[in-house]
């Protein structure tokens, strides 16, 4: 049973959360927006409304690849959310602005997550390596070095995962500040509203099942490395 739901969460959920973001993407990417505003003049409007002149925007590359670079302030849209009118690409892009927003203001959570950008990078890139390691000299040798080497990486495999919880915070906080600004500024009329929405939910829904991915695994070395002592 436990072995069961752990692939569940492992492999099912995330599958599960991708379709809904692209099928719901897709949907409303071809619904075009009554403003006619593409993704982005809507990113450009919500920054200047809020004072924010400092921060760019800016066409990406591919599908899905929006993201806001706090390090060089820039927002960066996909091609199609930067240069069409659409539902989907006004909600992506006030997503988007709502982290500059974060940004300017101070958003502890924000702050927080790039404080421990460093550390969970570091958990991310050698975590696995090091628990492997310390399994193999645990089981395979019986080493006492092998199990506090296998605690190392699961203390680094932590970072990673209290980084994706962060997370999850920010980008709740950021739909919430995006929908707010596109209603409050009359970019989308009740009914698109209601569209952009879902489409940022679908969006929340795969930093959800990251991070239950990223728990499932941390619980699972800790009852590992547990079971040796």
């Amino acid at each position: 049973m436990y072995i069961l739901i752990y692939f569940v969460i492992l492999m099912i959920v995330p599958m599960l959360a991708q379709m809904n973001v692209k099928s719901t993407f897709n949907k409303y990417a071809k619904v075009r927006s009554t403003s006619g505003m593409t993704g982005r003049e809507v990113a450009e409007e919500i920054l200047h409304e809020n004072g924010i002149y400092d921060v760019s925007v800016e066409r990406g590359q591919g599908v899905l690849s929006d993201y806001y670079d706090p390090r060089n302030k820039k927002v960066v849209l996909s091609p199609d959310n930067f240069d069409k009118p659409s539902v989907a690409g006004t909600a992506v892009a006030a997503h988007e602005v709502g982290h500059a927003i974060q940004h300017a203001t101070g958003y502890a959570f924000l702050n927080f997550r790039s404080a421990l950008f460093p550390l969970a990078q570091l958990g991310s890139n050698f975590a696995y390596i090091i628990i492997i390691a310390g399994m193999l000299l645990t089981f395979g040798m019986n080493s006492g070095f092998g199990n506090t080497l296998l605690w190392v990486g699961i203390g680094l495999m932590a970072f990673a995962v209290l980084f994706q919880l962060v997370t999850l915070p920010v980008e709740f906080d950021a739909s919430k500040r995006a929908m707010n600004q596109i209603e409050s500024l009359n970019i989308v009329n009740e009914k698109e509203y209601r569209h952009a929405k879902k489409v940022l939910n679908a969006a929340a829904m795969t930093y959800v099942a990251a991070t239950a991915v990223a728990v499932a695994e941390l619980v699972r070395f800790i009852l590992i490395a547990r079971s040796q002592n």
